[in-house]
């Protein structure tokens, strides 16, 4: 059984606001311990659903990308961080990957080399309008973070942990309506804004 496309759908909506994103990083504690400042959450974690980078440099063997180009990064969402008092981007940024229906480990895995190979070539965000005025320029500390569901097949859960790569199993919670089965966005208590500033 895979998942349904309604629940990478619910996952990608839920990621897209920074309160998802910080929810999904709570079951990932090396991840959400990234992020600048618990007490100001909206000037710490930057979103970007299916992002855009525009690649600053190629190399001899970049067949069919040009340099300047604008291109599509085969993850789901980015999550930067940014420095809430000086108003930076911070170096790390996290590849959020969600299993996609009819995935297999292989094709999972490719995204992520993609995004790797991607990155490589030096690169500048398109950053959400909110944030132009950030600056922008990509980094050399890159984690990705895979989302699987509990119908995911075990052979992928099985591929990552051999490959090393880290994920967590996105469970439907008891009790949540259909518009909103994950409820990440609902997951944030109020100690999340209770801890000390990391």
């Amino acid at each position: 059984m895979t998942p349904q496309k309604s629940h990478y759908e619910e996952i990608l909506a839920d990621c897209s606001d920074h309160l998802g994103a910080i929810a999904l990083l709570k079951q990932y504690r090396s991840y959400l311990e990234m992020i600048p400042s618990m007490r100001r959450p909206s000037e710490s974690v930057i979103t970007i659903p299916l992002p855009l980078i525009r690649v600053r440099q190629v190399p001899p063997s970049g067949v069919g990308i040009s340099t300047g180009e604008m291109i599509r990064l085969p993850c789901d969402v980015a999550v930067l961080m940014c420095d809430p008092e000086w108003k930076i981007k911070t170096g790390a940024e996290i590849f959020v990957f969600i299993h996609r229906p009819d995935e297999d480990f292989s094709d999972l895995l490719s995204r992520w080399r993609q995004t790797q190979m991607h990155l490589d070539r030096g690169y500048e965000w398109m950053m959400p309008d909110r944030h132009r005025h950030i600056l922008s320029e990509g980094s050399d500390e890159v984690h990705p973070l895979f989302v699987l569901f509990a119908e995911t097949p075990e052979r992928i859960q099985r591929g990552l942990r051999g490959a090393c790569l880290p994920f967590v199993v996105q469970m439907a919670m008891e009790g949540d309506s259909e518009e909103n089965p994950f409820g990440l966005t609902d997951a944030l208590s109020s100690e999340i804004f209770g801890l000390d500033e990391i």
